[in-house]
């Protein structure tokens, strides 16, 4: 593998506060336990807008990383950063990497991780330079081969790992739909699980598409029950280990999604102690 340069990202240091850890209980939220690990919290909103985030989300296929992952971006600006976007601007380029990931992509075969660190590393390189400081990254590292690679690359002060339920993770992978003229993810997916055994109910409402789009829905070819299963299976077998590698080093969250945006953003601000932040910055605009 290429030499790969460490990105201190030194101005970033200063970010993490060495408080105590905030744990909520359910009586607290409302919802199910959200597990924080001994991990540093997010410091004071008055001194947030001069500090960075160095961020990364985990969680399953269909769980709403990209969702989550995007809002907090926003929220913070700081940038958003989808390994699978990496792939495709590159492919879009005349960079060094294209024609090599071009015949990967045709083939059908597994982006390496070196070619994925590297690319990574080529992009944080890019946002250091231009004074843009900070990260989120969604949904990697997926290995623990990964997650020593990127330790190599920079620091991670957060790993915020979302969990929902395997049969509402079915049902929304099997709810997804894209509209084959605009491009645009919607789900018809209605979920409403009713309380039981001292199991908290959960009401996820479809995400709906314009008038316009609803004779163009389209289903992913992979979204069937099999595949599905299957690819949860894998992702459980290859990330365990990466959250305990970040539970460890206490840096992992575990944030249990107690329905859907509505019910979730706000309890996920709550826990990384955001809940006044939003306010705060739409009531300044």
């Amino acid at each position: 593998m290429a030499a790969i340069t460490r990105l201190r990202l030194a101005k970033c240091a200063s970010f993490v506060s060495p408080l105590p850890p905030r744990t909520f209980s359910s009586s607290q939220v409302n919802a199910p336990p959200h597990f924080a690990a001994s991990f540093r919290r997010v410091p004071p909103l008055d001194n947030l807008s001069k500090r960075c985030v160095q961020w990364v989300f985990l969680g399953c296929p269909g769980v709403g990383k990209g969702t989550y992952a995007s809002r907090l971006s926003n929220l913070l600006a700081v940038p958003h950063i989808a390994t699978g976007d990496l792939v495709r601007d590159e492919l879009a380029s005349s960079g060094p990497l294209s024609s090599q990931l071009s015949e990967i992509v045709k083939q059908g075969q597994l982006v390496s991780d070196e070619i994925i660190i590297s690319l990574l590393s080529k992009r944080l390189a890019a946002e250091e330079a231009k004074g843009e400081l900070g990260f989120i990254l969604d949904g990697f590292p997926r290995t623990i081969k990964q997650a020593e690679i990127l330790e190599g690359v920079t620091d991670i002060d957060l790993v915020i790992n979302l969990k929902l339920r395997e049969d509402v993770l079915l049902e929304k992978c099997l709810g997804r739909r894209i509209c084959n003229q605009c491009g645009g993810n919607f789900n018809v997916a209605s979920i409403d699980i009713k309380a039981e055994n001292g199991s908290p109910g959960m009401v996820m409402a479809p995400l709906l598409p314009p008038a316009n789009c609803i004779s163009k829905l389209i289903t992913r070819s992979d979204d069937t029950e099999a595949v599905v299963k299957e690819r949860l299976r894998i992702y459980r077998e290859m990330t365990q280990p990466v959250e305990e590698f970040y539970r460890s080093r206490g840096k992992l969250l575990e944030f249990n999604l107690p329905g859907g945006i509505p019910e979730s953003w706000p309890k996920l601000l709550q826990v990384l102690n955001l809940d006044d932040y939003e306010d705060k910055r739409s009531a300044a605009a």
